[in-house]
């Protein structure tokens, strides 16, 4: 499966920077999904779960607050002002 860089960062530093193969979080609008290849987007992350699958197929499961998504061709970045990760 394709991946890309994401970054999620909190004002108290990074807290995953890695490949991935798909995010999953709720924005405004519901749940979203963001693998390879998607189509450009910004849009407000609203608190609740988030999943991120690694490039080495790792499942990262937490619990995400408030912040931004932000969906480019080259780089998914994630900022909040905080996630816990369950199963880190």
């Amino acid at each position: 499966m394709s991946t890309y860089p994401l970054l999620i960062s909190s004002p108290d530093g990074d807290l995953f920077r890695g490949e991935a193969e798909l995010l999953i979080l709720r924005g405004t609008e519901g749940d979203l999904a963001v693998m390879a290849g998607h189509v450009p987007f910004v849009t407000a992350v609203v608190q609740g779960n988030c999943v991120v699958v690694t490039a080495e197929g790792e499942r990262k499961e937490g619990t995400i607050e408030d912040g931004l998504l932000t969906v480019d061709k080259d780089q998914v970045t994630v900022l909040t002002s905080a996630l816990e990760f369950h199963n880190a």
